[in-house]
């Protein structure tokens, strides 16, 4: 296993990596909307939406991945009201033939941010 790390993308607010490297996969970590340059959380569904695939894709880069490689992703949502609009967001950045998913409510994500997810890419 190789840890991953980049400035490019929130660091990791626990005892965990941003990603790992292991058998030609890139594993990565919950991203949510922090914005890695302040810090601060990026305000509004579709901000935080853009911050979290924006921070996904900063990444796998770092790993030496890309997002067009993502086979499998995971999506917390907050609230299952706003599956639509974040579904448009994700299919800007997920292209044909699209990452296998799932897709859960849960009750409250960390720093009480509207949406989360996780990834696993090719390298």
């Amino acid at each position: 296993m190789k840890a991953v790390s980049t400035d490019k993308a929130p660091a990791a607010i626990g005892p965990y990596s941003q990603a790992q490297i292991a058998g030609g996969f890139v594993f990565a970590s919950g991203q949510i909307p922090i914005i890695p340059e302040t810090g601060a959380i990026a305000e509004g569904l579709e901000a935080q939406a853009e911050q979290v695939f924006s921070n996904i894709a900063a990444l796998l880069k770092a790993a030496g991945s890309d997002i067009s490689r993502t086979v499998k992703t995971t999506v917390f949502i907050k609230n299952m009201d706003d599956f639509g609009r974040i579904n448009e967001i994700y299919a800007r950045h997920f292209t044909a033939p699209f990452p296998a998913r799932s897709c859960v409510e849960v009750a409250r994500l960390p720093k009480d941010v509207l949406l989360e997810c996780e990834v696993i890419a090719e390298l």
